[in-house]
């Protein structure tokens, strides 16, 4: 199991246990709501259970089986055939961009993970093991332990960095 779908995993066992109801039993009460559209079955989770956005989103996912990987996986879709899904017809003069960005990508020489999606292809940086990635639905991404001033390194604050700029 990746970093991703362990988070994954964690963040809806924390879910079933501060809400003391089973995954199925949750999925039952958004089956009998009558709700379909993500947006709503996410908004009933957080009125109805005091759940954040995040933990609201990633079960709504669960329950409509709508998030991309799961997609992929129940057709049986690879990363190849995602791409050759999503780059025919009118889209298919996009793979050379597709195929440039990620051989400049693999150019970094660092670790990612490739996870294809039902109509995309999701990239995962994998930890550096100074950056540890958070679950879902918390109030941070990402958590670096620091215990010395020497550890205030050009890393971490390209990290720091990343961060202030991707906030806007």
């Amino acid at each position: 199991m990746n970093a991703v779908d362990q988070a994954t995993a964690t963040q809806l066992k924390n879910i079933e246990q501060r809400l003391g109801k089973s995954l199925e039993e949750l999925a039952a009460f958004v089956r009998g709501s009558g709700l379909a559209k993500h947006g709503e079955i996410r908004k009933l989770l957080q009125d109805s259970f005091g759940l954040g956005y995040g933990d609201a989103n990633t079960l709504a996912h669960l329950v409509q089986r709508s998030d991309g990987a799961s997609q992929a996986a129940d057709q049986g879709l690879d990363e190849a055939e995602v791409l050759d899904n999503l780059y025919t017809g009118p889209k298919a003069d996009l793979r050379p961009i597709h195929e440039a960005l990620m051989t400049a990508i693999r150019g970094f020489g660092v670790d990612f993970e490739v996870a294809p999606k039902k109509g995309y292809v999701s990239l995962r940086r994998l930890p550096a093991g100074r950056l540890v990635e958070q679950p879902a639905g918390g109030m941070c991404n990402y958590k670096v332990r620091l215990s010395q001033a020497a550890e205030v390194d050009a890393e971490l604050l390209g990290w720091v960095r990343a961060a202030f700029d991707g906030a806007g």
